[in-house]
């Protein structure tokens, strides 16, 4: 049965779904009605606590136990909260999310806390609802991290850049310098010439390897809902954490942001500004600790001098600009490239992988490749899907020209590139991803354009491109 609260706690208890089981927390502050009033509530919920006065004692339980999460004061006598924070991060990453908790916080604080690797900050008098829900989420971030760490080690070099062209060897070698440095980069390039890869290349080599790398595809953003899944919301003790606040830690990848609109805009403008978000509802602003890397095939000024983007988004963005060159421009990449994603759709669909002779490798190389990186993996996955053995010139010469699809040797297909042996969902499936890669490399490869040939909605678009297995964000 709960006591009444000690000083420095707020009661107003939620429901919450249960924590991970048997969770251990380490609960440090120097006041014994804190510390015995959160080990009353955190025992409450079913974790398990420890718990320590002050630095020496925290040190000495740390030495003793691992610890699921971290509950840390900032101000106790000799060390306090910032210092013993900095003295963990020094000895290297932090190997539980630490929440730390003061009665005379400021935004600075805050923002110093969350810049060393705090997950998140709470002022006293601590709102229990608040600090339940925080402490879920951060045991829930800290599970992410680690499945995020075993997917890294399971996929490898999913996003390792192919190609040895001295166009492309160049633009590497630039990225790799700047990995490691929190600038904001913005990837400047056509449609398809592999934006994204390449910012999570750079993700993968800087210092928030382990944290998140979350995509912001304004296009792909309904107007109505894209204020709450940019900044999140809060409304009635619920909490749904937005895009931003989701990348804490880690790089927040931005795709055409010219396409939000003006207030969004705006608004994002001044999160980054400040490192600071609201969430919808809310009423005390978060630090926000992310790395931008934003990216367009637009022409920026023409959309700024057209008032589609705001001038100070404009220049908090462009503070380093880089150009990616076209697929045209490293052809002889190209040869390397079509064995990749042959490769790559032959282990993920369990096909062959199909041969390409130096005649097809030679008309591919003369191609124009308007979709760029985006065009030839689309061919490269049509081929897996609907051939087996060497790659002809007559299966690629009118896709290349633009023309009628290339018919796959070997099928009974009444004309469609079918097998008509299948079920009718199975072939109905493979009518819609034929029909889909060859209008995307119609398109170009861009799905704004693909949504107007197809006459789908683009956010409808985007979750049949899911479903059918049609892999678009690596080629961006």
């Amino acid at each position: 049965m709960r006591q009444a609260a000690p000083r420095g706690l707020r009661m107003q208890l939620p429901t919450t779904s249960s924590p991970m089981p048997a969770a251990h927390i380490l609960v440090i502050d120097d006041e014994p009605d804190i510390r015995s009033g959160l080990t009353d509530i955190l025992e409450d919920e079913g974790y398990r606590v420890s718990t320590a006065q002050d630095a020496a004692a925290a040190r000495r339980a740390l030495s003793e136990s691992p610890f699921d999460a971290i509950l840390l004061d900032i101000w106790m006598p000799g060390t306090d909260g910032l210092a013993l924070l900095r003295e963990w991060v020094a000895q290297g990453e932090l190997p539980q999310p630490v929440v730390m908790m003061s009665g005379h916080g400021t935004v600075e604080t805050a923002v110093e806390a969350t810049r060393l690797g705090a997950y998140d900050f709470i002022e006293k008098p601590i709102a229990l609802a608040k600090l339940l829900i925080t402490l879920e989420r951060a045991l829930e971030a800290a599970q992410l991290r680690e499945a995020n760490r075993a997917l890294q080690k399971q996929v490898g070099s999913a996003f390792e850049p192919v190609g040895a062209s001295p166009a492309f060897t160049a633009l590497l070698a630039q990225l790799d310098r700047l990995a490691n440095h929190d600038a904001t980069i913005l990837l400047r390039g056509e449609a398809g010439v592999g934006k994204e890869s390449l910012a999570r290349w750079m993700h993968a080599r800087g210092p928030r390897a382990n944290g998140p790398f979350v995509t912001v595809a304004a296009g792909a953003i309904p107007d109505e809902q894209a204020a709450v899944a940019l900044f999140g919301s809060e409304s009635g003790g619920e909490i749904s954490a937005g895009l931003l606040e989701q990348a804490q830690g880690g790089t927040l990848y931005l795709d055409e942001i010219a396409e939000l609109g003006a207030e969004l805009q705006l608004r994002l403008s001044s999160a980054l500004e400040r490192r600071q978000i609201l969430r919808v509802g809310g009423r005390s602003p978060k630090p926000l600790d992310v790395r931008v890397i934003a990216a367009s095939a637009q022409d920026l000024e023409a959309q700024r001098a057209a008032g589609n983007l705001r001038d100070e988004l404009y220049f908090q963005l462009n503070v380093l600009p880089i150009r990616v060159p076209a697929l045209r421009e490293r052809s002889e990449d190209i040869d390397a490239l079509i064995r990749h994603y042959a490769d790559v759709f032959a282990q993920r669909d369990g096909f062959p992988p199909r041969t390409y002779s130096p005649q097809v490798l030679a008309l591919l190389r003369r191609h124009d490749w308007p979709g760029n990186l985006r065009e030839l993996r689309a061919l490269a996955q049509r081929l897996a899907l609907l051939g087996a053995g060497p790659v002809t010139a007559a299966e690629i010469e009118p896709a290349l020209r633009g023309g009628a699809r290339a018919e796959a040797p070997g099928n009974e297909s009444g004309g469609f590139g079918i097998d008509l042996s299948l079920t009718l969902r199975e072939a109905r499936d493979q009518f819609e991803r034929a029909y889909l890669l060859q209008q995307l490399q119609n398109a170009g490869g861009s799905v704004g354009k693909l949504a107007q040939l197809s006459g789908m909605e683009r956010t409808h678009l985007y979750r049949k491109l899911k479903d059918l297995g049609i892999d678009i964000k690596g080629s961006a």
